[in-house]
């Protein structure tokens, strides 16, 4: 299920390559990697809470998470450096084009009144931050088996130098952007 990285070479790295004049294929921006995040600020008094998000990345994924941890103390919210707040997972390869075209052709598409991604979610550098408010819109997840509605970032880190052509890259992907 590679279809995505064969459309990126086949039509996707043309298509840039022709829009920005590009003199070299090494120039087109590519996608570098997928980071799926999910803070969990409740994991200060109940640090049990995360194996739940551990086990939804893992299912959406396929892969282990990482448990992330504080890295500064902040006595007003009760936090000591070093205290498991949240979980990631980073997807390269294979895997990430077939989360992405997974994400692009299933998963969207069945979040309710769906109208399109904000394409206001650049940083500058050429990256893209989705926020998800709830895992259920993923195939994977059981209904029945969630103890808690939980949102999650899903960050695009793409080798593009401006926000217009990382646009442009998620795009012709399949990335179904708003209309302004």
């Amino acid at each position: 299920m590679v279809r995505l990285k064969e459309k990126y070479l086949k039509e996707v790295a043309p298509a840039v390559m022709q829009k920005f004049n590009y003199k070299n294929v090494m120039q087109v921006p590519k996608l570098e990697k997928v980071i799926l995040n999910i803070g969990m600020g409740e994991a200060v008094q109940n640090p049990k809470v995360l194996d739940g998000a551990v086990s939804d990345l893992k299912m959406i994924t396929g892969q282990k998470p990482v448990t992330t941890k504080a890295k500064k103390s902040i006595a007003a919210f009760k936090l000591r450096a070093g205290m498991p707040i949240g979980t990631k997972v980073t997807l390269r390869s294979d895997k990430m084009y077939e989360f992405v075209d997974k994400l692009f052709n299933v998963t969207l598409p069945r979040v309710r009144d769906f109208r399109g991604v904000s394409p206001k979610s650049f940083d500058g550098r050429g990256n893209f931050t989705l926020g998800l408010k709830e895992q259920l819109i993923f195939p994977e997840i059981e209904y029945d088996k969630v103890d808690q509605i939980r949102g999650l970032d899903i960050v695009f880190v793409t080798t593009a130098k401006t926000d217009e052509e990382a646009r442009e890259l998620l795009r012709l992907m399949g990335m179904p952007f708003a209309e302004r």
